[in-house]
């Protein structure tokens, strides 16, 4: 079943992308993304998760019986969430304390047990590794780029309080678009979100409608016409 590189990467950056097409993951997707900051921490534990555990899924796959596999799996993302948790509250803590509840919630993300369930319990550990990789990538791409969305349009800024991820020194990389923006209050309330990530799904939709159409095969089995 396995895949070569270059499709796991399409499958995980585009074709399959868990935001955009899967439409999985989306609660913390779209209450958190309030800031590219935020997109892109959440995004960085989503996708280290999902290496972890496709690598250790992978590496029991056939030590595991079928009865028991999804507990198995849960409690392997459980542990691997728990310890991203624990590293980000003692050296991110006012990061940790911005995303909250919904570093634990990656527990429940159904794309992660998806790629254990589907990818990982049957294929080799390298593999697995890469699909995980692209596949939180993906992930990581879409919270990026819609936390940019609703912070420029929400706040008027880019990059604001990236010293929580980056330390103290960051602090220079905020970008402020227009003194005197009084910000968009619907951009960075849920509703928002919602019309972020349409307009990203519009925009993939757009984008595969312009430059992957079908080629037309023309038929050659035709009698010339006569006059």
């Amino acid at each position: 079943m396995s895949s070569t590189p270059g499709e796991i990467a399409r499958s995980g950056l585009w074709k399959n992308n868990v935001a955009l097409v899967q439409l999985l993951g989306l609660c913390p997707l779209l209450a958190v993304t309030s800031t590219t900051i935020n997109g892109i921490g959440l995004g960085l534990a989503t996708l280290i998760t999902l290496v972890l555990s496709n690598s250790l899924i992978s590496a029991i796959r056939n030590v595991v019986r079928n009865e028991v596999r999804l507990p198995v799996f849960v409690l392997i993302i459980a542990s691997i969430v728990t310890i991203i948790e624990l590293t980000m509250q003692a050296y991110f803590y006012d990061l940790y304390l911005v995303l909250g509840i919904f570093i634990p919630l990656i527990v429940t993300n159904c794309s992660i047990i998806g790629r254990a369930e589907g990818f990982a319990s049957k294929n080799p550990i390298a593999v697995s590794a890469l699909d995980g990789f692209m596949m939180g990538l993906g992930f990581l791409i879409v919270l990026t780029l819609l936390g940019m969305f609703r912070e420029i349009i929400g706040f008027g800024t880019l990059l604001a309080n990236a010293n929580l991820m980056f330390g103290e020194g960051a602090s220079a990389l905020k970008l402020t678009l227009n003194e005197e923006y009084g910000g968009f209050l619907l951009a960075i309330l849920p509703p928002g979100a919602f019309f972020g990530l349409a307009l990203l799904i519009v925009a993939k939709n757009l984008i595969e409608t312009r430059f992957y159409k079908a080629p037309t095969v023309k038929n050659t089995d035709a009698e010339p016409a006569t006059t």
